[in-house]
């Protein structure tokens, strides 16, 4: 069973996306994906990924605060963000508190408010007993300190590009990590060795639409769900395995790591 696991689809009614959305899901639909996870960014799109939900039976939602979106943002925010899941705690297809985490990578960011916000949404989903869906850039430790400090053993580090070693600590956590187009490019080497050699247990799919194109978009292309057909075919090339076992096992580790997933049909 083909799950995206990380998908923007409120992005993707853009130019560059043939028929918006619904053109989309239609395409996708077509390869066998099965359900997309659409992790909210910020307070302006929290209903927005809800109707999704509501409109389209492959969507399953998050509810968060991604951390490049703090910078903008007062303390209110993460009330709204807790008034929300509060009012849709009870909707059968919320699986998580997401997007949320860390990002070092970009240099102008202020870490100590990024951090602030993180450590208060792993509270809100320790406190719904809800997964989380990561954002980990060059903070790996850090976020997983987070994870510590508030017992959370469900959820995916998306995009992962950390260690070996950090990869074992995630995954030791109880997270899965999620594998999509920065995957399909050869230049992505240790990405690559961390897909072939990590148990497949660990691991799940994305597209990450409309970002992170895989290797054989136009550059500068919009990404959608429909591309992760060909991104499982690349994981089974590179760990030698068949389409079939890997698009079961990365769909069984979904369903372990989200459990409302469990009503897909």
């Amino acid at each position: 069973m083909l799950i995206d696991s990380h998908c923007h689809l409120d992005y993707l009614g853009v130019p560059g996306i043939a028929g918006g959305i619904v053109g989309a899901v239609e395409r996708a639909r077509s390869v066998g994906v099965a359900a997309v996870i659409v992790p909210a960014v910020a307070p302006e799109n929290f209903e927005r990924v809800v109707a999704l939900a509501d409109q389209i039976p492959e969507v399953f939602f998050a509810l968060g605060i991604h951390p490049m979106y703090v910078e903008d943002l007062s303390d209110t925010s993460l009330q709204t963000l807790q008034n929300a899941l509060e009012r849709h705690r009870d909707h059968p297809k919320l699986v998580a508190v997401g997007e949320i985490g860390l990002d070092h990578h970009v240099p102008h960011l202020d870490r100590e408010k990024m951090q602030k916000f993180y450590l208060a949404q792993c509270k809100m989903a320790r406190g719904f007993d809800l997964p989380v869906v990561l954002h980990v850039r060059k903070a790996q430790d850090q976020v997983l300190k987070g994870l510590r400090t508030f017992g959370i053993r469900r959820g995916i580090a998306h995009a992962f590009n950390g260690s070996f070693v950090q990869a074992q600590a995630f995954i030791a956590q109880g997270l899965v990590l999620g594998f999509g187009g920065a995957m399909t490019f050869t230049r992505a080497a240790q990405i690559r060795r961390l897909a072939a050699s990590l148990p497949l247990e660990s691991m799940v799919l994305e597209t990450d639409s409309p970002d992170i194109a895989p290797a054989w978009r136009d550059k500068g292309a919009l990404n959608e769900p429909a591309e992760l057909h060909r991104i499982a075919l690349c994981l089974a090339e590179l760990r030698k395995d068949t389409l079939a076992a890997i698009a079961q096992t990365t769909g069984d580790n979904m369903l372990r790591a989200m459990p409302q997933l469990s009503l897909i049909s």
